[in-house]
């Protein structure tokens, strides 16, 4: 017996009340993430002397520069965010439009998958720009303990 193994797309249908809270979640942590970058931008200021050190020079602008990049990606994703979230009207207009439907359910799953890549990626460059930061603040200590 011979069996083709077929493979179907299967695209979960969700309400659009459940896609409205999950846009307006998404507005939230990347307001909050873009609030977050201004602090980073303060440290980084706070610290600039020491994280131009020669030793760690080349590991603070890569740092610096990814979070100068996810400062400008977290615009773009709010704008996408938002212009999602005004699109939400085909979803309840009462009118089938299942091929607009469809696309609408399949961008708001497209948009969920950058935000999480976009989040995980974020929280890694914060981490490695907190560890740095301690490494230098804990350096800086130590030389004031030894005058």
């Amino acid at each position: 017996m011979n069996t083709q193994n077929k493979k179907s797309h299967y695209m979960k249908w969700l309400d659009p009340g459940q896609m409205h809270r999950a846009s307006v979640q998404w507005m939230s942590e990347l307001k909050f993430t873009r609030d977050e970058q201004l602090f980073l931008n303060d440290l980084v200021k706070e610290y600039t002397l020491p994280l131009t050190d020669s030793e760690i020079f080349g590991e603070s602008q890569d740092i610096i520069g990814a979070i100068l990049s996810a400062e400008k990606e977290v615009v773009l994703l709010l704008k996408k965010v938002q212009a999602h979230e005004n699109k939400l009207q085909v979803m309840l207009d009462n009118v089938d439009q299942l091929q607009q439907e469809k696309a609408y359910i399949a961008s708001h799953w497209k948009i969920q998958s950058e935000i999480n890549d976009y989040l995980t990626g974020y929280r890694t460059v914060k981490a490695k720009l907190f560890k740095l930061v301690s490494m230098v603040m804990k350096k800086d200590k130590n030389k004031y303990l030894l005058h």
